[in-house]
Formats: C-alpha cells, structure tokens, sequence
C-alpha cells in the first residue's frame, strides 16, 4: 500500500497508534455496459470501490482522477458527488490507525480511456461487475455503490455505523440516530 509522504510525516511526528482523521475519496466507475469497476486490494484481499486519500491543497475531484488513473490506468469523468460518509476506525496491516471522511463520485469511463488493468500495488485484482452481481464486499461500500448507480440526484449521508444522517436544515446542523457524539460523552458546538 502506497502511504502518502505527509501521511507519513504526521505518523512519524504522532506515532503509528494515535488516530489520524484523514479525507478520502472513492469512485464508483460506470462503464458504457453499466459495470463497476472494482480493485480487490492487496492489503486485505476484500474487494471495493476505487479509493484514496486526498494529498494537502488537492481538490477532491483532482485525487479521483488521479487515484483512478494510478490503481488501473483507467481515464474518468467525474459526474456527481453521490455520498459523504464517515469510516469505521481503519487499523491498517502496518499499524497505522485512521478513520475517513469519505467523498463518494459516480464516474464514467472517459472517451478513448485505456483498458482496466492492475496498474499498481494496491490491488490484486481489478474486474467489471454488473451492479446487481456484485462480489462479497463490505455492506457499507455495497450501500454505496448501490446508491451511486439508482441514479439518485439526493447525497447520501451516513455515519461510520452506516446509519443515514439526517440535515436539520433549520440548525443547520447534522443529527444520526442514535446520536453517537452525546453517546461518546462529546457535546456539539
């Protein structure tokens, strides 16, 4: 698995145990067949969506192209954001620990695009499924790639128990039932 180097220089200054909440982006890439694209990663052998973390100062639409492209050396068009979700806590075979903020993008090949292939270490595999047959994955990344191809115009919201999260458009703040900050003894602000 490839480490960003500021990931790194915050491991080396934080140590591998403390927790680092980092943003992430992953891709839910549609072909002209209506497959998705999937990498099975090597850190784990579990098959998912594209993913990654988003470098400091890059806009999070910039890390899809550029993470797409480095895992399978495919090119995409990014269509629309489609989910903002929280992670579980990640414990990582290095020892790393870290949760993310997940910015979900349904994406289409680009025209003239390079076939789908291994194109670097963080997968074993790389494969089309149709969205109705896709292979055993974790349900919080099926929730999503479910919700990126019903052609939805609404975000999907969750938190990292995979429970929606609801937008109080008259506080404009975000509540989750159960509500797991006054659950964990942290007051909002």
């Amino acid at each position: 698995m490839s480490i960003p180097e500021f990931v790194s220089e915050l491991r080396a200054a934080v140590g591998p145990s403390h927790l680092l909440w980092l943003p992430g982006i992953n891709a839910v890439v549609i072909n002209d067949e209506g497959q998705v694209l999937l990498q099975r990663r090597s850190e784990d052998s579990c098959w998912s969506i594209l993913s990654g973390i988003v470098e400091p100062g890059e806009h999070p639409v910039a890390a899809v192209y550029r993470e797409v492209h480095e895992e399978t050396g495919v090119s995409v068009e990014v269509e629309k954001l489609t989910s903002i979700t929280i992670s579980p806590i990640r414990h990582h075979a290095n020892g790393d620990v870290a949760q993310y903020l997940e910015m979900t993008f349904r994406c289409r090949c680009a025209v003239g695009s390079a076939a789908a292939r291994v194109n670097d270490d963080e997968s074993e595999a790389i494969n089309w499924f149709p969205p109705d047959t896709l292979p055993e994955m974790d349900d919080l990344i099926r929730a999503r790639v479910r919700h990126a191809v019903s052609g939805s115009d609404e975000v999907m919201y969750t938190d990292s128990s995979g429970l929606p999260v609801q937008l109080a458009p008259a506080a404009h703040t975000a509540t989750s039932a159960p509500n797991h900050a006054a659950a964990q003894g942290l007051s909002p602000r």
